[in-house]
């Protein structure tokens, strides 16, 4: 294969990746509640508004950190822009134990879920956590972000805000 196919095979594998990431909906996948109840994550609604996907566990501090500093300002994110977060926790079965301890610990108003074997990190794409992403009113996944560095907030919040001007 020369270099000019090679480099014609990356890039549309780049562009099909990219946009299967943009506007496509959620997987049709079962999650567990806190209280072990069964979820299908399909079945996520915020009267058309929208919706924050976070994915965390409790082994990272990135992610802890990022839910953390979202928590102190969430409230007034709600009252602007209607959003909700729901934090989804990768714990397998080994460390699922500690997620409601250190969830009702950290006082967070979020719905919270756990995806103990993956099934919903696999269907989604991610890799590393924490990976956020952003649904609009149509459950359509219209922005992400991969990792987390103190300020990244912003960037989500900016983009909240931009899907929250559209209604």
């Amino acid at each position: 294969m020369n270099k000019k196919t090679l480099f014609s095979l990356f890039f549309a594998t780049l562009v099909t990746s990219i946009s299967f990431a943009q506007n496509r909906t959620l997987p049709n996948i079962q999650v567990k509640t806190l209280d072990g109840s069964n979820f299908n994550i399909t079945q996520l609604e915020n009267n058309g508004k929208p919706i924050v996907i976070s994915f965390w566990a409790t082994w990272c501090k990135p992610c802890k950190k990022e839910l953390n500093t979202i928590a102190e300002v969430y409230e007034e994110w709600q009252d602007e822009t209607g959003v909700k977060l729901v934090a989804i926790s990768i714990d397998d079965t080994r460390s699922m134990s500690r997620v409601a301890p250190y969830v009702n610990s950290s006082d967070w108003d979020y719905e919270i879920y756990l995806d103990p074997n993956s099934d919903l990190k696999r269907a989604m794409g991610v890799s590393t956590v924490p990976h956020t992403f952003l649904l609009n009113g149509k459950n359509e996944i219209i922005w992400q972000h991969k990792g987390y560095i103190d300020g990244d907030e912003m960037e989500l919040l900016e983009a909240i805000r931009e899907l929250a001007l559209e209604k």
